[in-house]
């Protein structure tokens, strides 16, 4: 890995017209599966962990790599489900023909505007249509945690927005392939211990209950951010650091069920199903379009270090791996979008909003879980084809060294 590394930094070059010749016969998609396969020839070279996990991508930040860039690390670390907050077209673009299914968002900006058919249509046009089928659109988000704040006037404008877009989407044909949904945080939840007592606060049912009946009419699944962090960092005494980071521990055994939790995220999880029984529904499937844990907080802000980080992380992909449920879903696999790929240093708040990434913007790991995954130093766009060329021929060399060494 390391000889690799070495030579794919170093801007070598190859006579102008070899790298005519090779342009033609190799186009840019194929030089990214030629790359990914001489990369996963042997474990000297690099370790691809599949896991089936989803990632968010956010871009509160001013030293990202290039969307082309990131293109190339996903794939290398076999991510196949990505979640943005808007419709990046220069991330559409990049990851176009790359086999990666997209949830993209709307802002909660744009609930009002949304409420009407027309402007819905007219976004999924310019913001859907343009790219499909190449980039893999799967679901779009209306609004993020919208009822979790105090602004009514945007909570009655949430379901409307959301029928609107799902609207447009049957009107040009996508409804069977993009699905409709809005994330929620758990503080929609006015209890949620014992898991079997998830019930939602009292004055949300009028906005939860249409939605839920929304999200059966249209298969769609309920989105919930959970956060054991944040528990653990309210409440250091009295949680226990190896309940919230999936260690060993006696757990907790639900007295209503007897079905016993070893993990916070887990209880979190079918709080919220117990909480949408009670509205009438067993027929909704639950996501989590958020979880993670920082790396680095404010003095006080308890638990946040890499050590943690890499725990909480680490254990939850063992799982997501093994394809596990939660205790009151044993069949159901939990699906998962962990947050987030890089560190984001532009967002707002305490210390750790900005220190929940897998990555640095270099490339390089925050800490270590198993995944390990290569951001090249240029972009591997079509405008660099003859740079990414030259990569490729110096990294057939590399591997050819390594497999006769």
């Amino acid at each position: 890995m390391d000889i690799v590394a070495e030579i794919l930094g170093v801007p070598w070059r190859i006579r102008a017209d070899q790298q005519s010749v090779m342009a033609k016969r190799l186009p840019v998609p194929a030089l990214f599966s030629a790359l990914i396969l001489l990369l996963s020839l042997s474990d000297s070279v690099v370790q691809i962990l599949s896991t089936g996990i989803g990632i968010n991508y956010g871009q509160i930040a001013n030293n990202l790599p290039s969307p082309d860039r990131v293109a190339f690390l996903l794939r290398s670390l076999n991510i196949s489900r990505v979640k943005l907050y808007d419709a990046d077209p220069n991330v559409l673009n990049a990851f176009s023909n790359s086999n990666v299914d997209f949830v993209i968002g709307l802002g909660n900006e744009s609930l009002l505007d949304m409420m009407d058919p027309n402007k819905a249509q007219t976004w999924i046009q310019e913001h859907v249509q343009p790219y499909l089928p190449q980039t893999k659109i799967t679901c779009i988000t209306v609004g993020n945690e919208v009822l979790s704040g105090n602004d009514t006037q945007q909570m009655s404008y949430l379901l409307p927005a959301m029928q609107s877009v799902y609207g447009a989407l049957v009107n040009l044909g996508l409804s069977k392939q993009v699905y409709v949904t809005t994330a929620h945080s758990l503080a929609i939840l006015a209890s949620s211990f014992p898991p079997s007592s998830g019930v939602f606060r009292e004055e949300l049912a009028e906005y939860i209950h249409p939605i839920l009946n929304f999200h059966s009419q249209i298969n769609s699944p309920f989105l919930i951010n959970a956060y054991p962090y944040f528990a653990y960092k309210g409440s250091p005494d009295q949680i226990s650091l190896n309940y919230v980071l999936f260690q060993p521990n006696p757990g907790m055994t639900d007295p209503n069920t007897n079905l016993n939790y070893d993990n916070m995220l887990y209880a979190q999880i079918d709080a919220v199903y117990s909480a949408i029984k009670v509205m009438g529904h067993t027929d909704i499937e639950i996501k989590i379009s958020e979880t993670g844990w920082p790396s680095e907080g404010d003095p006080n802000e308890a638990g946040a270090t890499p050590e943690n980080a890499g725990l909480y992380n680490g254990n939850l992909l063992r799982r997501i791996a093994e394809k596990q449920g939660t205790p009151a879903k044993p069949s159901v696999p939990i699906d998962i979008y962990v947050f987030a790929l890089f560190n984001e240093d532009l967002k707002p708040g305490p210390a750790s909003e900005r220190n929940y990434g897998l990555y640095y913007p270099d490339g390089t790991p925050v800490y270590n879980i198993g995944l390990q995954g290569y951001l090249p130093r240029m972009d591997y766009s079509a405008s660099n084809v003859n740079n990414a060329l030259s990569t490729l021929s110096l990294l057939i060399i590399a591997i050819a060294c390594l497999i006769c060494a």
